[in-house]
């Protein structure tokens, strides 16, 4: 592994939002889709990686007509939540880091979600004390944040934009108004929900008249929410926080009853091992990644929670004896099985344990403009389609279920538990990489739930410990563990690893991916630009 100090430098960058909570039962999470190789993309001056072409192709085109990096990933996020429903969108939220060349300056924009002002810690039990089931919490008005998507994306315009605001939203309102057609990846999702058409707006939209999803290559048209762009387009994003279309999500809400750390825990934790010295793929890789992943997972899942309501220690957490400490309870022969937290601080025995419940439905934005700025954007509305509930053409979040459903543990406050005006911990982890004399080198994020941040964290090991170019370190096989079964990823290479990873004792699960890995590195010559194979995006560049 790179020495420390590398790692200091290129992580002060890490924009690492943190997770959810509940072991209440879940349909599954938003899927894999059939894998599709993608190639190495290069460019000399500029890139714009996203979850989908056309996206791709708005955020392209706003550089090419001169734009910055941020004005490239508002035009591509308002065109993802057209074509992209299901993983993000102007109801929910999101964070974006941004790096100014000139300058050499790095800010983070928190876009997160926020609980009600009247939200109190019970707001996900039952009358009976305990949670309540997924769809009573989730396929509900309870579940839903006040968004923060577009807050962050205006402040982000008004700092950074070359464009006029409006333009940002031209793409997006074309593609409402004359249509666009379903992909293949929107197809499967809209036909396995079974929640998706209990909504009139949404079966309107998805649905032909005798209740059949419509498929693939179906042309789409939402003149509704090229209606509600429009408006935002005019008059910023207090048309939304204000008059009519915040009254519709409210009355759609009522009707329908921050912090940093893991994944430089993990990092760091490894950094305590030679990696160049192991092979990628291997028995011993999986191992030391699984156990590191355990340890960060395990102080995560105790300490972190909204940074406004609670101290979390993050510099304990990161301190180099304390992780020296935890380094020291991997052994390289055998699993711990599941890792306790640590006491980093002293004041472990105060909080109770939030286990995660996160679903990966999520999308991610990588952007080098043609001055070297750059953008790492990761948003979402959380569930596969959020709550279900569609207002005015777009999908309301249900970030909420990202707080402990119980308020307690064995009678101890959960860190993460619901307050009023707080907001939920997420795993969103918007990355970019310096090297030593703080060049940037890397940009990159991920979609995935909780995993998101094993997904982003291995990538990186990829790139840079084992020398992969970008497209390689993104369709590389996925595996892991967030402190329970070591996961490998289906139909990989991995499977042939189980056997022997089990007589180390670790509990081995074998399951599809859906990370969206979407990244950019600096080449001697420009960039270089990866997208994920488990989903539709691309690479674009000039």
């Amino acid at each position: 592994m790179p020495r420390e100090g590398f790692w200091r430098s290129a992580f002060a960058a890490a924009g690492i939002f943190l997770a959810a909570s509940s072991l209440c039962a879940q349909p599954a999470p938003e899927p894999a889709t059939e894998i599709v190789p993608k190639p190495l993309v290069t460019a000399r001056r500029f890139m714009v990686v996203a979850a989908h072409p056309l996206a791709a192709r708005a955020g392209y085109d706003a550089i090419r007509r001169g734009g910055s990096a941020v004005d490239a990933a508002i035009a591509t996020q308002l065109v993802l939540n057209l074509v992209e429903p299901q993983s993000s969108g102007i109801g929910g939220g999101g964070f974006l880091l941004h790096y100014a060349a000139r300058e050499a300056k790095l800010e983070a924009y928190d876009g997160r979600e926020t609980a009600p002002a009247r939200a109190k810690p019970g707001r996900f039990l039952g009358t009976d004390g305990k949670p309540l089931d997924w769809p009573a919490a989730v396929i509900s008005g309870k579940s839903v944040g006040v968004p923060g998507l577009l807050r962050l994306l205006e402040l982000a315009h008004r700092r950074h934009g070359k464009l006029p605001w409006a333009s940002l939203f031209e793409p997006a309102i074309r593609l409402a108004e004359n249509g666009f057609p379903i992909s293949p990846r929107l197809s499967a999702l809209i036909a396995a929900d079974r929640f998706l058409p209990l909504d009139a707006s949404a079966r309107r939209y998805f649905y032909m008249a005798d209740g059949k999803p419509k498929p693939a290559g179906t042309l789409l048209r939402n003149p509704e929410f090229a209606g509600v762009l429009k408006r935002v387009a005019a008059g910023g994003a207090e048309a939304f926080y204000r008059g009519e279309i915040a009254r519709d999500i409210a009355a759609a809400v009522r009707s329908h009853r921050r912090a940093s750390g893991d994944l430089l825990q993990i990092l760091k934790i490894l950094e305590r091992f030679d990696l160049q010295k192991v092979k990628p793929e291997s028995v011993e890789a999986v191992h030391l990644f699984a156990e590191a992943g355990r340890l960060a997972y395990a102080d995560r899942n105790l300490y972190i929670a909204d940074p406004d309501f609670v101290r979390a220690p993050l510099a304990a957490l990161l301190e180099s004896r304390y992780l020296d400490s935890r380094a020291k309870l991997i052994d390289r022969r055998h699993s711990m099985g599941r890792a306790q937290a640590g006491d980093p601080a002293g004041n472990a025995a105060g909080n109770g344990i939030a286990e995660p419940l996160e679903l990966p439905a999520t999308t991610h934005v990588s952007v080098v403009d043609a001055e070297g700025n750059a953008v790492a954007m990761t948003a979402s509305v959380e569930a596969a389609f959020g709550n279900r509930q569609m207002v005015r053409g777009f999908f309301l979040n249900n970030e909420l279920t990202d707080f402990s459903w119980a308020p307690e543990e064995d009678g101890k406050p959960v860190a993460n538990r619901v307050e009023a005006k707080k907001r939920p911990r997420s795993s969103m982890a918007p990355t970019m990489v310096f090297d030593e004399k703080g060049k940037l080198t890397m940009v990159i994020g991920s979609p995935g739930g909780h995993s998101i941040i094993n997904y982003v964290a291995l990538t990186l090991v990829n790139v840079l410990d084992w020398n992969m170019d970008i497209q390689k370190a993104i369709d590389a096989p996925r595996a892991g563990s967030r402190n329970g079964p070591t996961e490998l990823e289906r139909g990989t290479r991995l499977e042939r690893l189980a056997p022997e990873l089990e007589r180390m004792g670790h509990s081995v699960r074998i399951r599809a991916e859906a990370s969206g890995l979407h990244g950019i590195v600096r080449t001697t010559t420009g960039w270089a630009g990866g997208a994920d194979p488990r989903r539709e995006g691309v690479a674009l560049g000039d």
